[in-house]
């Protein structure tokens, strides 16, 4: 149902918002050209360089230790020595970690510590073994070793030979004068050799040179994203793990937002209906004492205390529209929306497309989301005109504001908006802002649809 409503609508801009990108200087060499001789390139290598002496390592300890433990099981010295051997694992997981923040710039959380619901080393032991990711550390120091011989051979032999075949014109007179031949040998039997020795094929090696030096660092950034994925796959928390700390995260969130919101109720009500409750019970009291002795003016006081009752009454229906309008309750976003629209100072076009209703927690997370953001268009943007478009995606629950205001809303500056995003976030949803600083303004909100 698509409606245009004659109030107007405005979208918040925040000054810190920087539309404009990181403004830094464009490259005058293409990526292709300048891979060789960027920083990125050589940490990379390095990475691969540093796997093979590591994967040795750990592949060394990981065996020697899990086969000592098994042969020991027949005997308690078993059980201590396979769990030194995983805490040593372990160990070795957080150096890889470090080596892969360091030259990979990969940020790997750390995993799950050990947790033993007794003490003493009985009960580390048990935990330590009981930890998949112990097992997952074991697994990584047994397969990367071979991966690590693997990349180390084709990076370093891709490296060596393309910087040796392209610097070639430089040092390929050493052939004649100390090695008795014209130039590096390409091919030879016992009847004739072909020598690299005149202008024309020195050129074309180093050529071929230039191609093997360009191309390696992408074979070498390829191979080492095989490393990234192992190290965040098994070194990383698991998902399970990761989910746990998201959903405390968010519990917090909305304890912390609840909290507000019933400090909000509190003073609105202190500072508000209560004072006015309060004023109109003495403008009574006084009233009722001037009843006998002047009837005029007690009758004028009865006459402001009933407006007075009229303002306390509207505020109660503010903040209680504020808290969960009944309308939302009774007919639905599309009819609680509308209300919401029609209250804009702006001209608002809206358009709600659901065939059924959310769970009332998502719909009333929902109308709250598009009331906040219409405040935001009324006091910030100076719109003229906006719109609110609400469907369904499969089980999502999608809504864009949008306005033709200043532009520059901000998410991460502290604003309502990130409030708005952690109060999504607590639900798993996710808030999504197009703000650049000359407008328009789009902001998304995407919802899960629990109906």
């Amino acid at each position: 149902m698509a409606t245009d409503y004659g109030h107007g609508y405005g979208h918040g801009g925040g000054p810190g918002f920087d539309g404009a990108g990181t403004g830094g200087r464009p490259h005058r060499l293409p990526a292709a050209l300048r891979a060789p001789f960027e920083a990125r390139a050589w940490r990379e290598f390095g990475y691969v360089l540093l796997g093979l002496p590591l994967g040795i390592l750990m592949f060394t300890f990981a065996v020697t230790m899990v086969s000592l433990g098994a042969g020991l099981l027949i005997t308690f010295l078993g059980v201590p020595v396979l769990a030194a051997a995983l805490a040593g694992c372990r160990g070795l997981g957080s150096l890889e970690r470090a080596r892969a923040r360091g030259l990979l710039g990969v940020e790997v959380a750390e995993p799950e510590p050990v947790r033993t619901k007794k003490h003493g080393a009985m009960a580390w032991m048990g935990a330590v073994l009981r930890s998949g990711t112990s097992w997952r550390h074991l697994l990584y120091a047994v397969v990367q070793f071979p991966w690590s011989v693997f990349s180390f051979v084709v990076g370093l032999t891709f490296w060596v030979y393309g910087w040796a075949l392209l610097t070639y014109p430089l040092w390929f007179w050493v052939f004649p004068l100390y090695g008795g031949q014209g130039g590096l040998q390409l091919y030879g039997d016992g009847t004739h050799s072909i020598y690299l020795d005149n202008p024309f094929e020195i050129t074309v090696t180093a050529l071929v040179g230039l191609l093997f030096t360009l191309a390696t660092p992408w074979i070498v950034r390829a191979l080492t994203t095989v490393d990234r994925l192992m190290v965040c796959g098994l070194l990383g928390p698991s998902r399970l793990a990761t989910r746990v700390v998201e959903l405390e995260s968010d519990r917090g969130v909305v304890v912390d937002t609840a909290a507000a919101d019933l400090r909000r109720i509190e003073r609105d009500l202190h500072d508000g209906a209560q004072a006015r409750l309060v004023a109109l019970a003495m403008d009574l009291g006084l009233a009722k004492e001037k009843l006998a002795e002047d009837p005029q003016a007690a009758a004028r006081m009865v006459d402001e205390a009933h407006g007075e009752v009229k303002t306390a009454l509207q505020e109660l229906r503010d903040l209680a529209r504020g808290i969960h309008p009944a309308v939302l309750t009774d007919r639905g976003l599309d009819a609680a929306l509308s209300a919401v629209a029609s209250r804009c100072t702006v001209p608002v076009r809206m358009e709600v497309d659901l065939a059924a209703r959310p769970a009332p927690a998502i719909e009333g997370i929902a109308y709250f989301t598009v009331s906040e953001l219409l405040q935001n268009i009324s006091k910030h943007s100076r719109a003229t005109r906006a719109t609110v478009d609400v469907w369904r995606a499969e089980n999502r629950l999608l809504i864009q504001v949008g306005d033709n205001g200043v532009g520059g809303a901000d998410a991460t500056a502290g604003s309502g908006l990130a409030g708005l995003a952690e109060r999504l976030d607590a639900v798993d949803g996710i808030l999504v802002v197009d703000s650049p600083p000359a407008g328009p303004t789009r902001i998304t909100a995407e919802l899960p649809w629990r109906g």
